[in-house]
Order: structure tokens, then sequence, then C-alpha cells
């Protein structure tokens, strides 16, 4: 095992392509990743194989080659961009003297510092434990020595064991809780839909702009940065829109390409409320020219966890950017007429109007009672009066 230093960490990424494929277009991703968990990137290394390497995944060749950037800027710490078994972190770092981490790896290590509430914190727990059962045995070899002693001999259990064990029940326990957390979160639906209050989920790639529009459109004043995954915690707020049926509207974590199995299964009490959804305001940054991509990228995780068929209105923030400033406010439709995406600037506030009168017109207020802004429901005319007198 090699000890973190105080201070932020200098570090190689290593990003290479396989077979006929093009080297990844997300190298400058990872270097964002690696930048917002608190890494000096020192250098870059790419390179293309044929397939990964059982033993070194990078091949010998290859690690020589990482191991004298390492030398030359004296970075301690190698990222890849790519999934590596527990074996190939073991022997990466036994070759290259000090620590390897794989994508996987640093993205969870962002959500660890980024989480704040109780419900993340559990979550970011969960996944790391998932990750950590599959590599206990890098670099501890007195894990695979059996305990002895004074009432302890016999057949014995292996320390590695015991540890399994643990940490399976560590992850049971965390489970129970989430699932009372997803429990919580169904009660809060029902009572919803008993006062006829439709819910909209924002959802988008990670740094689109997603807590900006929230905060825009609620006056919430959560936190929003440039930066990824600044917000992990899904927040709801009542949104106000004239003539409209009562509304609430969530904003969720950010996704990004190759995200970790484990964040997706331990979020899904989070992200149980883009699930139950009415809508789906996909959040995409005009600006970035990989936005396709991040689209797929969405949907992808989207239909990982069972979002796939609920209703979505892209949402093209940052129009203020690149020259983009004359599209804010523009409305695309579908073949039916309803309007597939809405161009805005979050920031600035440009074309959020024309955002709220899309949504006006996607739930129009069915029936005759006012609406109370400030409760956020729709009264009737007893409650009305009742209220004045």
């Amino acid at each position: 095992m090699f000890e973190r230093h105080a201070g932020n960490d200098r570090a190689v990424l290593v990003q290479l392509a396989f077979g006929k494929a093009p080297i990844a277009d997300d190298l400058e991703e990872l270097q964002s990743l690696a930048a917002t968990a608190g890494a000096d990137t020192a250098g870059v290394i790419t390179g293309r194989r044929e397939k990964p390497d059982a033993a070194l995944f990078a091949g010998r060749g290859k690690v020589e080659e990482i191991g004298a950037a390492c030398a030359e800027h004296r970075a301690e710490l190698v990222i890849f961009n790519h999934p590596l078994s527990g074996v190939q972190e073991r022997n990466l770092e036994r070759e290259l003297s000090c620590r390897v981490i794989d994508r996987r790896t640093l993205i969870l290590d962002i959500f660890a510092q980024r989480a704040r509430s109780a419900e993340g914190k559990l979550a970011v727990e969960l996944a790391q434990l998932e990750h950590l059962s599959t590599r206990l045995v890098r670099g501890w070899s007195h894990l695979e020595r059996q305990r002895g002693g004074i009432g302890l001999r016999g057949p014995g259990e292996k320390q590695l064991e015991i540890d399994r064990r643990l940490i399976s029940g560590k992850i049971r326990a965390l489970r129970e809780r989430l699932d009372r957390v997803e429990r919580q979160r169904h009660t809060q639906r029902r009572q919803r839909e008993r006062s006829q209050t439709r819910s909209i989920a924002i959802v988008g790639y990670t740094n689109a702009g997603k807590s900006t529009l929230f905060n825009r459109l609620t006056a919430a004043g959560t936190y929003a940065a440039d930066q990824l995954f600044a917000t992990l915690d899904t927040t709801v707020r009542k949104l106000y829109v004239a003539d409209a049926q009562p509304l609430v509207v969530s904003d969720t974590v950010g996704f990004v390409r190759a995200l970790p199995h484990e964040l997706v299964e331990a979020f899904k009490a989070t992200l149980l409320e883009a699930v139950q959804s009415d809508l789906l305001l996909h959040v995409v940054d005009g600006a970035s020219d990989q936005r396709e991509q991040q689209i797929e990228a969405v949907n992808a995780v989207l239909q990982e966890i069972g979002a796939a068929d609920i209703p979505q209105l892209i949402v093209v923030n940052k129009c203020d950017l690149l020259g983009l400033g004359t599209d804010a406010g523009r409305i695309e439709t579908d073949e039916s007429g309803a309007a597939s995406r809405v161009f805005v600037s979050a920031r600035t506030g440009a074309g959020i109007p024309e955002l709220r009168s899309v949504l006006q017109a996607r739930f129009p207020r069915q029936n005759s009672y006012p609406y109370d802004a400030e409760s956020g429901f729709a009264h009737d005319d007893a409650s009305q009066n009742a209220k004045a007198a």
C-alpha cells in the first residue's frame, strides 16, 4: 500500500484505444475529473493495443513508458481512464511503485468528497464498500494468514474471509437503511398524487447547469458551481407556473459516461424522483461540442434505472456562451407539434419564460380551482373563502 501525502496528488493519466477504435474523446473529461478529485495532471500517456493485457492491462512496454513518466514528473498516482480488475491494479502498483486507480475509483472518490446529506453519504458508502469487496486482496498479504492462538486454533478462518464477512454485513445494513429512505420517498410520492401534483425531474450530464436552472425556476438557492458533480443530493421544491397544474421539481445528481454501476445501484433511492416523475427536463450543455454524446450517456443511465419511457423535454442550456445567445427562447417541436427542445440560458434567465410556457402547455390546469402560489396547491372555492374570512 502507498501512503497519500498531504496536498494535491501529481498524477499521470492513461488513455488507451483497442482494436481499430479511435482513442476516446473523453480525455479532457478525465482531466476535469482528476482536478475535481484534487489531483494535478503531471502527464498524459496514450496508446493503442489489440486488446487489454490480462495482467497489466496496458502491456509491459507501455507500463515502462508510464513508469518513466512518473519518474520524470515525480508523480505519485496513475489514473487509468478504464475499468481495472483488482489483480491488474495490484500488478500495476508493484511495477510502478505508486498508487494506481481506475475511472470508477476516481468517480467514487469525488462522490465521497461531495456527499453532504445523510442519504447521500449512505449511498456513497454503499458504493465504496461494494467496490472494495472485490479488491480486498490488493496489497494485503496479512489477510491470507489464518488466525491462531489460544481459543482460536482449529480449522481456522482467514483474515480475508473475516473482512469479507464484515463488509457483507455492513453492505446489508446500508441497503436496509436506503430501503427505508426509498419507502419514505414512495410515501411522499403518494401524498403528491393525492393532491394532484405533477412531478418534474431535472436530469442531465454533470456540469450542464442543472442546479443553476433549478435555482432559476424555483429560487431555491441550492449550491451551483462550474465543476463536475457540484451537487449530489436530490432537492425537491414547488414550482409555480401560471395556469398550470400544481408542480414540484427535483434536482438530481449529474451523469457521466461510464458512470460506475455501483453508484447507479447505490443512488437508486435518490434517483427515484426521476423514475417516478411525469416529465424529465433533460438539461444539455449547448456550449459543448460533445453534447450529442452526453445525451446518449444520460439516456443510457436512464435506461439502467428504468426511466427510459418517461417523457423528456430537452433543455439546451448555456446559450449565452460561444455566440449562442440568439438561440435563447427558441422552441423546437416534434412531429406531433409538441415542444421537444427549448433553448435557454439559466445563468442570465434568457429563454426561461418560454420554458415556463412549454410547461404550462404540457400541464394545463384541468379545473377551475384558483391556484395558491404560497402553498403551491389548488384549493376549492370553500377553502378560499374560509382563508379570506
